[in-house]
């Protein structure tokens, strides 16, 4: 299976297995939200455990 290729530019492995995606709520409507709240947005985060797998099988087999 080809892996997905969205998904190539969306998320990353870590060495562990676990995936990193872009924060949610990081895009707009940012004039209401503290300028605190938007440093974390910087950050790359854990995708939730019940993402996970779909998100590997999107990546291909290798990362599984």
């Amino acid at each position: 299976m080809k892996s997905h290729s969205g998904a190539k530019k969306r998320f990353k492995l870590t060495a562990k297995g676990k995936v990193r995606g872009r924060h949610a709520f990081s895009s707009h409507i940012l004039e209401k939200k503290s300028p605190k709240r938007k440093r974390g947005f910087r950050k790359p985060r854990e995708i939730s455990s019940h993402d996970t797998p779909r998100v590997k099988t999107l990546l291909g087999a290798k990362h599984k």
